[in-house]
C-alpha cells in the first residue's frame, strides 16, 4: 500500500506546528526544572534546620515544603517527558533530565545545557524549512 506524497507546503506546515509545540514543551520545561530546583534549595534548607540544627519554629513553618516539592517534581516529569519526546533525545538524556529535580542544584545547571540544544536544534528546524 503506497501512501500519497505529501507537499513541500503540508509538510512546511507540519514542521512549523511542531517546533512551535515543542518552543511551548521548552518554555514549560524551563519554568518547572527552576520551580523544581528552587524548591529543592528549599527542602534543603528544610531538612537542615529539621536534623542538623533542630529549630522547632522553622520546622513548624516549612512542614509543608516535601509536599509541595513533591508534587512539584511529579509536574517537571511530565515536562520532562513531553519535551523528551518532542526533541526526540536520547535515552540518556531524559534519565539526566529525571535526576536534575532530585539533586541540588543540577536542575539550574542542566536547564541551562538543555535550552540551549534544544535551541539550536530548533532554529536549524526553522532555517531548514523556512527555506
Amino acid at each position: 500500500m503506497s501512501t500519497p506524497q505529501q507537499t513541500p507546503a503540508a509538510s512546511q506546515a507540519q514542521a512549523e506546528a511542531a517546533i512551535r509545540k515543542a518552543r511551548g514543551a521548552l518554555k514549560r520545561y524551563r519554568f518547572m526544572a527552576i520551580l523544581t530546583g528552587v524548591m529543592l534549595l528549599i527542602l534543603c534548607v528544610e531538612m537542615f534546620f529539621k536534623y542538623v540544627v533542630p529549630v522547632d519554629v522553622v520546622v513548624d513553618y516549612m512542614g509543608w515544603v516535601p509536599f509541595a516539592h513533591g508534587w512539584i517534581y511529579v509536574v517537571y516529569l511530565v515536562t520532562v517527558l513531553d519535551l523528551w519526546s518532542k526533541m526526540r533525545w536520547g535515552f540518556g538524556r531524559l534519565t539526566t533530565m529525571v535526576f536534575a529535580g532530585v539533586v541540588p542544584v543540577m536542575s539550574f545547571v542542566l536547564e541551562k545545557r538543555v535550552h540551549a540544544d534544544a535551541d539550536a536544534k530548533l532554529q536549524a528546524l526553522e532555517q531548514r524549512y523556512a527555506a
